[in-house]
């Protein structure tokens, strides 16, 4: 990657001769240079375009579709690195699927997506139950895909075009099950580009990818350290004391996390030749707090930190500049490249410095909306401000924010209920569902409080007439939804507050319990 880049200049038109379909990603790399390692053993750019062109040619091989949705909810490794790249060229739709969900999501998921196709470990889907795989959805462990990349025909790079839809990936909001959200060869293409820019990437550097690549930002682990012809290193860790001796195995110089994973991190004892092997650090999915970048700065005085803040509708917004975190540890940076980033009030006008108002994405970052969901779609995705320079469709976040005079952003709030767990968005409505469909649970409500580890943990509030029924919602829940959507504390109460609607009195409820 040089400056040379035409796509390096985030304010000049792009064309469609500046986007490459997504699957191209790995013929930019020097051939002979490592691209990925890890357990598994190690290829270069040659071996891994042949192994991805082998998977596309499985996938193929079933005769699905065009623009059917492919399924994967695998383990992190070289299956599950390549299936970003590899169902859309076969002209297919890739749903990830987080590993830590359990079959009730999964459920959801496929039904949703209409997926056609579900590759799974076998343990994860030997856990569906009847009903949880809708009919036409075909069953192939990750083994059989395995195999399918160590032979086999391989099929050529796609000739898809930018607008095509490549990905579905499912978040969760504060009402209702996760929604699914579209994403275009372009928009995981500039993704790339982007972070591969401001990251400052190259070559030389090895990622280590502890996220989840069912996330936006677990996935362009991959693809930015891959457009900067760099080493992507997946890592399925058990604690924190892995993500160390990861570090020193692979020579590591690129760590994204979240800010409960940098709490974890920080509390160990890193040796000196470990720890300068770093070189950047990245953060999203909550902000880090003055102590604990203090912290980092402490344990690893070579390597650049990157807060930065996102949303999977329009995948990465800010940055902060390293040299602004000692200086600024509290602001959100400015807009990323090829994001045009407005704070608008109400009405729809621009806000002045220091006045909050909401922040709008607009650029060719935004997504295509949310799959098969009009409704919900139009309620994030509407026409940019007047005042945009881009136009076009904006993702209205529901966030709000101020700008200062520097036009550095700072983060004020959020308008919606949504937990945000150890970097996991968890819809309260979805625990409580679960909760209520244990007998005995009339109501319930699920809050967000502060946890010092987490960012937030789940209190969860049941009216129910008998306290004990506790026992046995917590052993449905644990049962039914994944470990981050577990409530640290879960309290009976007789009756809650109404509105005058009749509903329930959720503010009345946090500013009592969750305060």
């Amino acid at each position: 990657m040089t400056l040379s880049d035409p796509l390096l200049a985030s304010k000049a038109p792009i064309d469609d001769a500046d986007v490459q379909p997504i699957d191209h990603l790995l013929l930019r790399g020097d051939p002979e240079r490592p691209a990925l390692a890890g357990r598994s053993g190690a290829q270069d750019y040659a071996e891994l375009e042949q192994a991805l062109g082998r998977l596309a040619g499985w996938l193929a091989g079933f005769g699905l579709a065009p623009g059917a949705r492919v399924a994967s909810w695998v383990a992190k490794g070289p299956v599950a690195a390549l299936m970003p790249l590899a169902a859309p060229r076969a002209g297919l739709v890739h749903v990830p699927i987080n590993p830590l969900l359990k079959h009730a999501q999964v459920a959801h998921i496929l039904a949703d997506s209409g997926a056609a196709l579900l590759i799974g470990t076998a343990s994860r889907l030997s856990t569906l139950a009847p009903g949880d795989v809708p009919a036409g959805c075909h069953l192939h462990r990750e083994d059989d895909a395995a195999a399918g990349m160590s032979g086999g025909a391989a099929l050529p790079p796609s000739d898809a075009a930018r607008d095509a839809l490549a990905a579905i990936l499912y978040t969760s909001g504060s009402t209702g099950r996760p929604k699914g959200v579209m994403l275009s060869h372009a928009n995981l293409w500039l993704g790339a580009v982007s972070v591969a820019h401001y990251l400052e990437l190259a070559p030389e550097d090895r990622t280590l990818c502890v996220l989840p690549f069912s996330f936006d930002y677990g996935q362009n682990q991959l693809l930015s350290t891959w457009y900067a012809g760099g080493c992507a290193c997946p890592l399925d860790y058990l604690t924190p004391r892995d993500v160390v001796k990861a570090v020193d195995r692979w020579d590591i110089t690129t760590l994204a996390g979240v800010p409960p994973l940098w709490v974890q991190l920080t509390e160990l004892d890193w040796p000196t030749e470990i720890a300068t092997k770093l070189r950047r650090l990245t953060n999203s999915g909550g902000a880090l707090t003055r102590p604990l970048v203090a912290r980092l700065r402490s344990l690893f005085p070579q390597a650049d930190l990157y807060p930065m803040y996102g949303l999977t509708e329009a995948f990465r917004s800010t940055y902060l500049s390293p040299a602004l975190v000692d200086s600024h540890p509290d602001s959100m940076g400015s807009a990323i490249p090829f994001a045009e980033i407005l704070v608008v009030r109400p009405d729809g006008t621009l806000a002045d410095d220091e006045e909050p108002g909401e922040l709008v994405h607009a650029g060719p970052l935004v997504a295509q909306g949310y799959w098969q969901d009009a409704a919900r779609t139009a309620e994030r995705f509407k026409p940019a401000p007047s005042a945009s320079r881009h136009g076009g469709t904006a993702v209205w976040s529901g966030d709000t924010v101020r700008r200062d005079a520097d036009g550095l952003l700072y983060f004020v709030g959020r308008d919606d209920a949504m937990i945000k767990s150890a970097g996991n968005r968890i819809s309260p409505t979805e625990i409580e569902e679960a909760a209520v469909a244990v007998p005995g649970v009339a109501e319930a409500v699920a809050l967000g409080v502060r946890d010092e580890r987490l960012g937030q943990a789940v209190l969860l509030l049941l009216r129910a007439a008998d306290p004990d029924v506790v026992a046995a919602v917590a052993a449905h829940l644990k049962a039914e939804l994944p470990n981050f959507m577990q409530p640290r504390e879960t309290l009976v109460l007789a009756q809650f507050p109404r509105n005058p609607n009749g509903k329930i009195d959720r503010v009345a409820l946090a500013k009592e319990y969750a305060s």
